[in-house]
C-alpha cells in the first residue's frame, strides 16, 4: 500500500478587533499577520518538497484565504468542502472574552444542559463524522501523495481526540491546535499509521491574538486587540 498524508490545517489569525466569537458568521477575513502565516506555511511545505496534490478548504472566508498561498505554490485551485466548516455555536456574535459574566445570563442557561455533547453547539461526534468523510475523500483524491485540508480549531481538535481514542469532551485551554498549525495524518492505504502536530508559522504566534489560544503562544483576544 502507498502512504498518503492528509494535513489538517487551521486558518491563520483573523481580523477581529471586537473579539467576537464569529463561528460561521460571514465576513471574517485574515488579518495581515494571518496572511503572513498562510504564506509561511506554503513556503515551508514547498521548500521541504511536500507532494501536495490537492488543497481543499472550509467555505468560510478565513479558511479560503488561508488555503490560497499553498494552492498557488503548487499550481492548484482551492477546492471547497462544506464538511470542513467551523462548528456551529449558540454564542456566535458574542464578545465572550471581553466579559465572561455575559455567559451567566438566563437566556443562555438551556445551553449548559449537557457540556459533554456539547449542548451549546454542534455535537462533537457530528464534527468528527463530517471531518472523517472529508478525510476519506481526500485519501481517494491523492492516493500516495499529500492533501491540505483547511478547517477550524474545534473540528480539527475533536477529530484528533477521536483518532487518539481520547474523550471528546475537553478543556478548550488544552487544545493543541494553534493558528496556521498542521495536524498531519499518515495512512497506509486506509489505515492510520501516524499522527503529528507542527507549527510551520510558529514564530508568528507571538503577538497574535486568538479567540481560543489553547496551548499556543498567541494571546487571548479580549476585544482590545487590533488583529
Amino acid at each position: 500500500m502507498q502512504r498518503t498524508t492528509v494535513h489538517l490545517m487551521r486558518h491563520g489569525e483573523v481580523h477581529n478587533p471586537d473579539g467576537v466569537l464569529y463561528g460561521r458568521m460571514p465576513g471574517y477575513r485574515l488579518s495581515a499577520r494571518g496572511q503572513e502565516m498562510a504564506a509561511r506555511v506554503a513556503e515551508v511545505l514547498h521548500a521541504a518538497g511536500h507532494d501536495i496534490r490537492a488543497v481543499v478548504a472550509s467555505p468560510l472566508q478565513r479558511a479560503q484565504e488561508t488555503a490560497r498561498p499553498t494552492a498557488s505554490a503548487y499550481g492548484l485551485e482551492v477546492g471547497t468542502d462544506e464538511r470542513l466548516i467551523e462548528a456551529a455555536n449558540r454564542f456566535e456574535g458574542v464578545a465572550v472574552n471581553k466579559n465572561r459574566a455575559v455567559l451567566a445570563h438566563p437566556r443562555y442557561w438551556p445551553s449548559y444542559v449537557n457540556p459533554f455533547r456539547p449542548s451549546w453547539g454542534e455535537p462533537y461526534r457530528s464534527q468528527v463524522a463530517r471531518m472523517s468523510g472529508a478525510i476519506s475523500d481526500a485519501l481517494t483524491r491523492a492516493d500516495g501523495g499529500e492533501v491540505l485540508l483547511v478547517s477550524h480549531q474545534l473540528p480539527i481538535w475533536s477529530t484528533r481526540l477521536f483518532l487518539e481514542r481520547r474523550p471528546l469532551a475537553h478543556d478548550p485551554r488544552r487544545r493543541q491546535c494553534s493558528l496556521a498549525s498542521l495536524t498531519s495524518l499518515t495512512f497506509d492505504g486506509r489505515r492510520l499509521v501516524g499522527l503529528s502536530y507542527w507549527e510551520p508559522a510558529g514564530e508568528l504566534l507571538l503577538g497574535a491574538s486568538d479567540m481560543v489560544p489553547g496551548t499556543s503562544a498567541a494571546a487571548e483576544n479580549d476585544g482590545g486587540a487590533l488583529a
